[in-house]
């Protein structure tokens, strides 16, 4: 990795940033993955990467956690410079990837004493630490039967109970919970909010699942070809996308055309009875429109208010052609 810059690493206190970046890049020939990122994830939250499929978030993962150099730019995670101090990165971070680091033919206790063994604990503090995890995650009645045996939620809890044996302070999951019913996701999201409220760690986490991001992310950014496109809370990134509006549907179509000359700049369905006024979703707006049909004494059967979500927020930001002075980037999963 090329530095870019001279500035000392960032100390490694309870103030600092868990993860930042500056100008990431990374090419495989003329595939040009990476197209000079920067990040700056606070302690103690849940940071989403989203992006379609070869948009650079798992290269962006393999990058943080060491396992790939970039090309050029400079990260530093839980304080550490990332090429500079490579094995203290090593040591504060876990990684859960989306292939199971279990193995089948191992009982959950082995499994998990493994990563004892692997992160020098001694025999005693190990067995502490792998009962300990086996509680935390319900995995007790099943810690002597053999990862084969389980489910796939159980096994993903197993593979993030692993992770969590050297008591990393930043914990990257790249896309945790796919193929998982929805029971089994949220579990594994309760999981996740209690690891930042109870241990305090920061959460990297890249997922297709919209909602997952919705519902854990304190911070959110889009990634497509490569470049962050988008960054904010799930509420910033909603309140860009147009489309906001309040549906309200009444008894008749005389009342319909009343109150369409009531709100001249909505949108009238004859089929449905229903007016759709555009709004952006806030209380004020909710208020006017409430307020001026009791003006006016028009009776409404129905009202909804709609905003853009986050598929509305992917679907109108992501997708667009490359920009012309870059390559497209390789095929497969990035």
């Amino acid at each position: 990795m090329t530095a870019t810059r001279t500035s000392a690493p960032i100390a490694a206190n309870a103030t600092a940033p868990a993860i930042t970046a500056t100008g990431l890049r990374k090419s495989y020939g003329d595939k040009r993955v990476l197209d000079g990122i920067d990040l700056n994830i606070a302690e103690g939250t849940v940071f989403a990467l989203l992006g379609p499929n070869g948009a650079g978030k798992t290269t962006t993962v393999e990058i943080l956690t060491t396992l790939i150099e970039a090309d050029a730019g400079e990260a530093w995670v839980a304080g550490r410079h990332l090429t500079r101090a490579a094995d203290a990165v090593r040591s504060t971070i876990g990684v859960t990837g989306q292939f199971s680091a279990v193995d089948n033919l191992l009982t959950a206790e082995e499994n998990l004493l493994l990563m004892a063994d692997l992160h020098h604990l001694d025999r005693r503090e190990g067995k502490r630490r792998a009962k300990d995890l086996l509680r935390r995650f319900d995995l007790s009645e099943v810690a002597g039967k053999t990862a084969v045996t389980f489910s796939g939620g159980m096994r993903r809890k197993l593979d993030l109970a692993m992770t969590l044996v050297g008591h990393p302070r930043v914990i990257f999951l790249d896309e945790p919970t796919t193929g998982l019913d929805p029971r089994s996701r949220r579990t594994m999201w309760e999981i996740i909010r209690d690891l930042v409220a109870d241990d305090g760690v920061t959460i990297f986490l890249t997922t297709q699942y919209l909602e997952e991001a919705d519902q854990l992310a304190d911070r959110i950014a889009v990634l497509d070809h490569g470049r962050l496109i988008a960054e904010g809370t799930a509420d910033e990134l909603k309140q860009r996308i147009p489309g906001g509006h309040i549906r309200v549907r009444f008894a008749d179509a005389q009342t319909l055309d009343t109150a369409a000359g009531i709100f001249g700049i909505a949108t009238r369905d004859e089929d449905s009875l229903t007016l759709q006024i555009p709004s952006d979703g806030s209380l004020p707006n909710l208020r006017a429109v409430l307020d001026a049909l009791e003006t006016t004494a028009v009776q409404a059967e129905s009202l909804t208010v709609h905003t853009p979500d986050l598929d509305d927020v992917f679907l109108t930001l992501t997708g667009q052609p490359r920009p012309a002075d870059t390559v497209a980037s390789p095929k497969g999963n990035v």
